[in-house]
């Protein structure tokens, strides 16, 4: 992951090695070398996709009309935004994912894909199933028409997985992840990484940020930073911003960072924008 960047882009190589500096470890050789069960724990590959996205970022050498991101990519838009310096942004980020993966521990829960239903009988479904169950289950991201992800409860999610496919789904699947993000059982995050934004200042942005918490754009510097520590606990509504960036007036779309996943939902979710990627 990133390598060859880092052999030929000297931003990147910079950033990177600052990265490993500020960890204290070689976030590089994981990047580099793996081994993936390595990379893909959640303290790892939080740190290592934003040190990506914003050494890209910064090679563009372009400034953002409006910015967004889906989950930890929040936190790379903050950094395009000038909300956040690149050491401030980059130790919020491994503190959230050691914080994640942790709070995974101690509340051991799971996600799965629902494809193919509609967002209102996919919310109807984890209530019937936090109800069935006892233990929450819930919509985590709205990624395009017809893709929502949920997350909860081991059991919760696999019975909510089960009624969506009863009720026709088209596909219900399990996702190997560490945790259940962006649900109640992120708590435990949610408090820790409370205490550290206090002690942070967020500036004002370059440009109009859209939250995942509430899809709409937003300058106010505090908002910013509550929507950013309440997005842990709350569903990424990424559907609805890139709706709603669209109607502001959104007509070319950058990703930017190791993959296209990005491009993919905004194909499925607007028409006659120009999208594309730099990863």
């Amino acid at each position: 992951m990133g390598k060859g960047h880092f052999e030929s882009n000297e931003n990147f190589k910079n950033l990177l090695n600052r990265a490993d500096e500020i960890m204290g470890i070689s976030l590089s050789r994981i990047m580099f070398e793996g081994p993936s069960e390595e990379l893909t724990q959640t303290k790892h590959t939080q740190p290592a996709i934003f040190v990506h996205s914003v050494a890209l970022f910064q090679t563009l050498g372009q400034t953002p009309d409006m910015v967004a991101g889906h989950s930890l990519g929040e936190f790379s838009a903050l950094a395009a935004a000038g909300v956040l310096d690149f050491e401030t942004a980059f130790e919020l980020v491994v503190l959230r994912g050691k914080l994640m993966q942790e709070a995974g521990t101690i509340y051991p829960g799971t996600m799965a894909a629902i494809i193919g239903m509609e967002n209102e009988l996919v919310e109807k479904i984890c209530k019937e199933a936090t109800e069935a169950i006892q233990k929450p289950v819930v919509p985590a991201n709205y990624n395009s028409p017809g893709q929502v992800v949920i997350s909860g409860d081991v059991d919760s999610v696999k019975k909510a997985a089960d009624l969506a496919k009863e009720n026709g789904c088209r596909l219900a699947k399990l996702l190997p992840v560490s945790g259940a993000f962006h649900s109640p059982l992120m708590q435990p995050a949610y408090e820790a990484l409370k205490e550290k934004l206090n002690e942070i200042t967020f500036k004002s942005p370059v440009c109009p940020v859209y939250s995942n918490v509430t899809a709409v754009a937003t300058s106010e510097s505090d908002l910013i930073k509550n929507n950013l520590l309440q997005q842990l606990v709350n569903p990424v509504k990424w559907t609805q911003t890139i709706q709603n960036m669209v109607k502001d007036g959104a007509t070319d779309f950058v990703e930017v960072g190791p993959g296209s996943v990005l491009q993919g939902l905004v194909k499925r979710t607007v028409n006659d924008v120009t999208i594309e990627g730099y990863e």
